[in-house]
């Protein structure tokens, strides 16, 4: 069988750190690096042109830095999941970009094999944050009235179904698929698919903002 092959582009302003991650990525034939960019200017086009599944994109840039461009990314009609690459977890520049799409974040010094694993998760539609980092994220994102967000989130859940429901809450408690698909007794097929439709209801983007609706929901 023919193995799937994740297309993905790498925006880094430092030529090393391309140079390494194209050095780990084609040592695996799952992978391949279809483009690469120094700026975050070039990451709609890069992405128009050759449509990736993933886009690897550094934080801090000289010219256009990740946030501004993962929110440019984000927006395109069937974007690619973007996954933040940085030097330091707590960077509120990466707390931003998650809260606006990005599927998650790599630190640089990241050891090859986990870099790998990562990159597959977030193909496959599964998060690469620890719980520290989410709760960091719900932290920045929840800037209004906690009244307001309260009422918002559950009138937001209100519209899945009661399975879905089930399932928002277990992503809001940072469970992975084959943990939902565990303690649910569904298939990990069920559960994805279960993921698409809550992402399209919530009109979010990826889970971290579906832990946002559930923790701003405050259910108890």
């Amino acid at each position: 069988m023919v193995p799937v092959v994740t297309r993905i582009v790498i925006i880094d302003d430092d030529a090393l750190v391309r140079s390494g991650l194209k050095l780990i990525l084609g040592a695996d034939p799952t992978f391949e690096v279809v483009a690469e960019g120094s700026d975050g200017g070039e990451a709609v086009a890069l992405v128009r042109e050759h449509h990736p599944d993933v886009v690897l994109m550094d934080i801090r840039m000289a010219n256009v830095n990740g946030l501004v461009a993962t929110q440019n990314v984000v927006a395109l009609p069937d974007a690619p999941r973007v996954i933040i690459l940085t030097t330091f977890d707590a960077d509120d520049l990466v707390l931003r970009a998650l809260t606006v799409g990005a599927s998650g974040f790599l630190l640089k010094d990241t050891a090859p094999e986990r870099i790998l694993e990562d990159i597959r998760k977030v193909a496959d539609g599964e998060p690469t944050l620890s719980p520290s980092v989410v709760a960091q994220v719900i932290a920045v994102a929840t800037n209004r009235s906690e009244l307001s967000r309260r009422d918002d989130a559950r009138a937001a859940l209100a519209s899945l179904s009661e399975r879905e429901r089930d399932i928002a809450l277990a992503i809001g408690l940072g469970q992975t698929n084959a943990e939902i698909a565990g303690s649910q007794y569904l298939s990990i097929a069920t559960v994805k698919a279960h993921v698409t439709r809550i992402l399209d209801k919530l009109g979010a983007t990826n889970r971290v903002q579906v832990a946002i609706v559930v923790h701003d929901a405050d259910l108890g």
